[in-house]
């Protein structure tokens, strides 16, 4: 299966550009392949991998931006109750 003209590589999500990488490879393990249809594919494969790169360090990104925010939100240990769910500054 080729990828549409009207669908660009840069319109697929990871899982359908995976999904054709490994299409693609299954298609050339098989053999069948000549050899026009070979560079076609390989550069296809290439566009591909570039992308599942680019989303996967996007991921990353957001993935930090958010557990930097997360950790920023989170009171320090001097103000967090102790253990026993009693904050130690409060006198009773």
């Amino acid at each position: 299966m080729a990828m549409s003209k009207s669908k660009g590589a840069k319109e697929l999500s990871y899982g359908e550009a995976a999904a054709r990488l490994e299409e693609i490879l299954h298609h050339i393990e098989e053999g069948k392949v000549d050899i026009d249809e070979l560079s076609g594919l390989v550069a296809e494969a290439a566009g591909l991998v570039t992308l599942c790169r680019a989303k996967i360090h996007a991921a990353e990104v957001q993935v930090k931006t958010i557990t930097e925010q997360l950790e920023r939100d989170v009171p320090a240990d001097d103000d967090a109750p102790d253990d026993d769910g009693r904050d130690e500054n409060i006198r009773y």
